[in-house]
């Protein structure tokens, strides 16, 4: 019983894991989808920080009597997987947002109906401006 306490952190990524890989396996709208990844990113960000924390060591400056330091490398790559994730994530709910424009829905099974029919929804189109012409009192 020991042996499972000790390891709580491990086991919580881990269950946090399972719980964003369910999100993205039976979810079928693109968000819960996009939201189960980021669950599972912290997951995996909690694994690795877990790793690179060393019982009985201390922050990494220079002191008297210390031997024993804590490696600071994990805790600034997983700094850095935080940005790229937000920015990824950014992306996704961005392209969502296009593909509900486009064919009116974020379901994967309304896409996939789509797709396999052919078909996309026609969107009236803007007339175009001409370019050449001035605007009254712009130019003098």
């Amino acid at each position: 019983m020991d042996y499972i306490l000790s390891g709580y952190n491990y086991w919580m990524a881990i269950i946090i894991m399972l719980v964003g890989f369910y999100a993205v396996i039976t979810s079928g709208n693109l968000v819960k989808k996009l939201i189960g990844l980021a669950i599972f990113q912290t997951s995996v960000l909690l694994l690795y920080i877990s790793a690179g924390m060393v019982r009985g060591a201390h922050f990494p400056i220079l002191a008297e009597g210390v031997s024993e330091y804590v490696n600071p490398l994990p805790h600034v790559l997983m700094l850095t997987a935080i940005v790229v994730g937000v920015a990824t994530l950014a992306v996704g709910l961005a392209l969502v947002v296009r593909i509900k424009e486009e064919y009116g829905s974020i379901e994967e099974s309304e896409l996939l109906m789509f797709e396999e029919a052919g078909l996309a929804v026609a969107k009236p189109k803007a007339p175009k401006k001409d370019s050449n012409k001035k605007k009254a009192g712009r130019y003098k």
